[in-house]
């Protein structure tokens, strides 16, 4: 069975497409800047600063192991702190109201052991 050309065109400029914007995506994701990170707030042309720097931070900088110390050079003073975690609001994830968190939980002695982003 023979495929029309019109369809094989379409398919292929679907691929085309749907490949585009992925790269797009990829490549307007900014680079973590710890200085943007603690001195953001919240406005309509950035709502998602800090969620779209997320990979950047993970990709450049090994989390575990740090202390609070360390933790708080980086990232700023956190949004709320419990006795072993600090979370730090993400912003909007650009999945429709779904707003983000990053939770970074410590040992007894101060040293971070895991961290999570939370999707709400």
């Amino acid at each position: 069975m023979k495929i029309p050309k019109i369809i094989k065109y379409g398919i292929s400029i679907l691929i085309i497409l749907v490949v585009g914007i992925y790269i797009s995506n990829r490549l307007a994701e900014p680079n973590f800047d710890s200085d943007k990170w603690k001195n953001w707030t919240e406005t309509e042309s950035e709502m998602s600063l800090r969620w779209d720097m997320m990979r950047s931070l993970g990709k450049n900088h090994e989390l575990k192991g740090m202390n609070k110390a360390k933790i708080i050079e980086l990232l700023g003073t956190p949004d709320s702190e419990l006795k072993s975690t600090f979370t730090y609001y993400l912003g909007y994830s650009k999945r429709g109201i779904n707003q983000g968190y990053l939770d970074i939980v410590f040992d007894e002695n101060g040293i971070v052991v895991d961290y999570s982003v939370t999707d709400t």
